[in-house]
């Protein structure tokens, strides 16, 4: 028996004793003082005896209940005390059990006291963990590992509508290969140079049905072919209703919060069945098993999963929805609500970026489907099968190709300064976008006047290059702001620019990725405005590409990707003076304060790269894989039982 509990059962025993003896002892000295005190002032006369005493016996109730309530109390305060006792007795021999080593056992470095501060820990460890290189972090060829070992090495047939590679026919005659402005084909593209297997797209370019064979087919990349693309090929109507229409009128602003009315119409609802349909097909007849690993990518094809599931009950079907999934309420405006989230729900796992992407999706289908959501399990049970919902925040690879090649941070800087005509002590920010309302650029642009405004020393030093890929220019509200961004361009550089100086350079170009990341090497400042956006890869790719620790990040706080570069400076793109003053702090930054934060961020993308975000959802798709199998051998025994 532990001395700590001796200690309490003495003071228990002693206090029952203590208590009852002063309960007596009170009592009867108080009874006795009442009875002596009477009997001084009012001798007892014979025919007063003879009257009920009930004041006596009143006064002597009070007596004792006053004493019951003394002792208990005394009881309660004793009882504290060794609670207090037996807790501080016990939390110290657990502790003392988890700083000492088991019992017969030899002291070794784990079981050392834990420190207090573990900042010298953590310092120690830093080194060994540059040491081991790439052993903890995703890689290629980790990921392929992963599929081999979990999927039993199944193909990965992927599903978009943006292809990687684009063949146009140049003015020449002769074909070149582009490489399209797509935060999508930024992150596949890696995974599938790694893993293999078939990319199915739209193929859009104007040489594209001469560079594929009979059925659509062609090896990409072009300089190593290592996977299949698959075109399908659509008429002009179709992917005017489908993409244009339904997709990018309808779908597009319907889940960004960016104030653009969405557009629905019937012939673009039937349009983006038939070529979901089309597509469906056409991945059916790229796989080579019954229940093969296939990857279907953002809201261009919503019908899919379930028309795949149709014909392919085994298949691992794994959904990414790219963009922002809005909250029920707004979700409902869609007049084809339903079917969306019946045909999402025929995937296995359905990926967003963000856990509150997660929880909007959940919330749909609990208010407009028959279904049971699993809280728990983060899964919706609907027409008796189960789809995991699950937060996959996409990245970027590492270490990115096109920095290998690349010149040296300082040799980027004087080849884009050479380019623009920048002076010697130019100051550089840039914004590389596709021109799209929901990425802030008009909002970026008046950020950058409100700089000039308020901070008269960065006039005739600092410029802002815009790198903006024309988009969508089918659709009106994309025309309108592209004629709105140079308006405003023009006009900020009558107000502040010179013969010699422009303070907004509008490129409206397609820019490889060479080139971007040659001016991702050479700014100073890179500034990502984006009103409402699922991830945004633009912020990683400014980290990647900064292995000098220098540069700095502004960033939207309506991006993804400011939850997981919060070094950056986040900003509300909405607030221009808030942005301005961003500017201002990060062209003023030293660069001790810059490669802390650079260093950082770095850390994040690297270890979070896109490897890892690709692995992970083969994973879980392994888990459910292997749970299936489980369930459906269990009830094959149980109905042979039967």
């Amino acid at each position: 028996m532990s001395h700590t509990v001796r200690i309490v059962m003495v003071l228990f025993a002693g206090l029952g004793i203590l208590s009852w003896g002063a309960l007596e002892w009170v009592s009867s000295t108080r009874r006795s003082a009442f009875i002596e005190n009477s009997e001084q002032r009012h001798p007892p006369r014979r025919e007063e005896w003879r009257q009920p005493r009930a004041e006596l016996v009143a006064q002597r109730e009070t007596l004792v209940r006053q004493s019951v309530v003394l002792a208990f109390g005394g009881l309660a305060l004793c009882a504290s005390a060794a609670t207090w006792l037996l807790r501080r007795g016990t939390w110290r021999r657990w502790t003392q059990a988890l700083r000492e080593p088991p019992r017969g056992g030899v002291p070794v470095p784990e079981h050392r006291p834990v420190p207090r501060d573990p900042r010298p820990l953590v310092a120690r460890l830093a080194p060994e963990r540059e040491d081991e290189g790439d052993e903890g972090r995703w890689t290629p060829r980790r990921l392929k590992q992963t599929l081999r070992h979990s999927l039993e090495g199944e193909n990965v047939v992927v599903v978009a509508n943006r292809e990687p590679y684009i063949h146009e026919r140049s003015a020449d005659g002769g074909i070149h290969v582009s490489h399209p402005a797509s935060g999508l084909v930024t992150a596949l593209e890696p995974v599938m140079r790694a893993c293999s297997g078939v990319w199915v797209a739209h193929g859009s370019g104007s040489a594209d049905r001469e560079t594929a064979d009979a059925h659509g087919r062609v090896r990409v990349p072009p300089e190593e072919e290592s996977y299949l693309l698959r075109r399908v090929w659509l008429s002009r109507e179709e992917e005017q209703g489908y993409y244009a229409g339904f997709a990018n009128e309808g779908l597009w602003p319907l889940c960004h919060m960016a104030y653009a009315r969405p557009t629905f119409r019937l012939e673009d609802w039937r349009h983006y069945q038939a070529v979901n349909q089309k597509f469906a097909d056409a991945v059916c007849e790229e796989v080579d098993s019954e229940a093969p690993v296939i990857l279907v990518q953002d809201y261009h094809f919503a019908l899919v999963p379930r028309m795949i599931r149709e014909r392919l009950p085994k298949a691992t079907l794994i959904t990414f929805w790219h963009i922002p999934w809005p909250n029920a309420e707004a979700f409902g405006i869609c007049p084809w609500r339903n079917e969306l989230l019946q045909g999402l729900l025929g995937s296995s796992i359905i990926g967003f970026h963000t856990p509150l992407h997660c929880n909007n999706f959940a919330e749909a289908v609990d208010r407009f489907l028959e279904s049971r959501i699993d809280r728990e399990q983060t899964a919706v049970v609907h027409q008796e099968r189960t789809t995991l919902i699950r937060p996959y925040p996409i990245s970027v690879e590492w270490p990115n190709r096109w920095v290998k090649d690349a010149l040296t941070p300082e040799a980027c800087r004087a080849s884009v300064w050479k380019e623009l005509g920048l002076g010697p002590d130019a100051l550089l920010g840039i914004g590389v976008d596709r021109l799209d309302y929901t990425k802030g650029i008009e909002e970026r642009l008046l950020a950058v006047e409100r700089l000039l405004e308020g901070s008269p020393e960065f006039r005739g030093r600092f410029s802002f290059a815009q790198l903006a890929a024309p988009s969508r220019t089918t659709i009106e509200r994309y025309r309108q702001l592209n004629d709105s961004v140079e308006k405003l361009a023009a006009r900020i550089n009558r107000r502040f620019g010179t013969e010699t100086y422009q303070p907004i350079i509008l490129m409206r170009a397609h820019h490889e990725p060479p080139d971007v990341f040659r001016y991702y090497r050479a700014a100073d400042v890179c500034y990502v405005s984006s009103l409402h956006d699922g991830m945004n890869l633009v912020a990683k790719e400014f980290v990647a590409a900064r292995e000098d620790e220098q540069g700095v990040l502004v960033l939207s706080q309506f991006t993804g990707a400011a939850r997981e570069l919060s070094e950056g400076l986040i900003v509300n793109p909405f607030d221009f003076e808030e942005a301005s003053r961003a500017l201002a702090a990060g062209l003023a930054m030293s660069r001790e304060e810059q490669r802390v934060r650079m260093r950082a961020m770095r850390a994040v993308v690297s270890e979070f790269n896109v490897y890892r975000w690709a692995g992970q959802m083969v994973m879980d798709a392994a888990r459910l894989r292997d749970r299936e199998r489980l369930t459906e051998r269990l009830t094959v025994h149980a109905v042979a039982l039967r």
